[in-house]
């Protein structure tokens, strides 16, 4: 489904899956390495409009709480159930079951803004 190869990476370290109009956001398995064992995730409500760099959603650790910063601009069409209920699954799972939300994009040209996985890769 998703992987770091067809994904596009915010030097925050999420990930965007770049389809048509719409988006698909997680964070990098560097992320959830650093983060640790995950067990709370909330997660914005569809409907809600969310900014690029802006903080869309928390994921909550045993270390600490994070927050996730959205990628892209747009409106959440869709969030991921499975990762609220299992949180976890963002560990096993982060570029593939553990996906966040997905979004309209209201902005598709800030796509331009965000790494491809090799330069993603530099920089961590």
């Amino acid at each position: 489904m998703y992987n770091q190869e067809n994904c596009k990476f915010a030097k925050s370290h999420e990930w965007a899956f770049i389809d048509g109009d719409t988006a698909v956001f997680g964070i990098s398995d560097h992320a959830q390495h650093e983060i640790s064992d995950i067990v709370f995730i909330e997660l914005p409500k569809v409907g809600i409009k969310v900014e690029a760099g802006k903080r869309a959603a928390v994921i909550e650790s045993v270390k600490s709480a994070s927050d996730f910063y959205a990628p892209l601009s747009g409106e959440v069409i869709a969030v991921n159930e499975d990762v609220v209920s299992d949180p976890s699954l963002v560990n096993r799972e982060p570029h593939d079951g553990g996906w966040m939300f997905k979004i309209k994009m209201s902005n598709p040209a800030e796509a331009a803004n965000l790494l491809s996985f090799a330069d993603y890769k530099a920089t961590i």
